[in-house]
């Protein structure tokens, strides 16, 4: 029993973490996070492998909020570096909004990323996102429809404040 998880593990291992470390490696943009963040829903996967039902959805799903934790820690230390270097300046410049897609993503709320994380970054129809996230199709569709209305109303923003 032990030998046929082990190995059942190992095969998912090796057809799944490429995949999943390259598909995170798009969203943090550095290999060390990515295969830190992969290994790590590895783990968790393992941690409870009797009891996941779908074990590439929990693993995209798990990434997908290790990647949500990772981006938060870097917009906290932007943040406090932006503290400190506006204190030091004598004439602070205002920063300019930042329009990349991946900052833009990361603002969406929960519920309307982590559609746009499993259908656009990692390739997964709306019929498996909807299986992943508990939703139905019609209200993933909705949820990716908004998204990228609220993408696109950031965007245009953000490209109407440049110089």
């Amino acid at each position: 029993m032990k030998r046929s998880r082990e190995r059942a593990a190992s095969e998912l291992f090796a057809a799944l973490y490429p995949r999943l470390a390259g598909w995170c490696r798009r969203l943090v943009d550095d290999d060390g996070t990515a295969h830190e963040i992969a290994s790590e829903a590895f783990t968790r996967l393992w941690a409870r492998w009797t009891s996941v039902e779908e074990p590439r959805g929990f693993l995209y799903v798990t990434a997908a909020n290790l990647v949500r934790d990772h981006w938060r820690k870097l917009e906290r230390e932007r943040r406090a570096m932006h503290r400190v270097t506006s204190e030091a300046a004598l004439r602070p410049h205002p920063e300019q909004a930042d329009p990349s897609v991946r900052l833009l993503v990361q603002s969406l709320p929960e519920r309307l990323r982590v559609p746009i994380l499993l259908h656009y970054y990692a390739d997964m129809p709306i019929r498996e996102v909807s299986a992943l996230t508990g939703r139905k199709e019609g209200t993933v569709k909705a949820d990716l429809h908004a998204a990228r209305e609220l993408l696109r109303v950031h965007l245009r923003r953000s490209l109407d404040h440049t110089p």
